[in-house]
């Protein structure tokens, strides 16, 4: 089967190891899946980003999840914006605030996969790939 959005799948496989409360998930390995783990890392909704072989021995990127003291996991809400079909792009005085600045959008910008503070920072717009709170 062919997987023609891994971003939405590293995503749904997010949201589906926080619903079930597990340490660890294993998302497929390509550089905008590592490039998105890195700003949930940076951002401080992850824990670490891993790479390993999985069983079939292809490259995978194995995602620590957190959680906080009392045991709920630090990421809310996670979804997809742009998607293969439908596309969003927003220059860098449209960038959305998400929770008025409690979330973060994810952007694929010409200067890198960054967050929307990032990009408001570094003055740059781009394709908004998800939200996250």
């Amino acid at each position: 089967m062919a997987l023609n959005d891994t971003c939405a799948d590293m995503l749904t496989r997010i949201r589906n190891g926080l619903a079930v409360n597990r340490q660890t998930v294993d998302v497929i390995a390509s550089r905008l899946n590592r490039a998105v783990a890195g700003v949930l890392e940076r951002e401080g909704f992850i824990h670490g980003v891993r790479d390993i072989h999985d069983r079939r021995g292809h490259d995978a990127l194995r995602i620590m999840l957190k959680y906080d003291h009392d045991g709920d996991p630090v990421i809310s809400k996670i979804g997809r914006i742009s998607r293969p079909g439908c596309r969003v792009y927003r220059g860098v005085r449209e960038l959305p605030r998400v929770l008025n600045g409690l979330g973060i959008s994810v952007l694929s910008t010409s200067r890198g996969v960054m967050s929307d503070r990032e990009a408001r920072t570094a003055g740059v717009g781009g394709e908004v790939l998800c939200e996250i709170w």
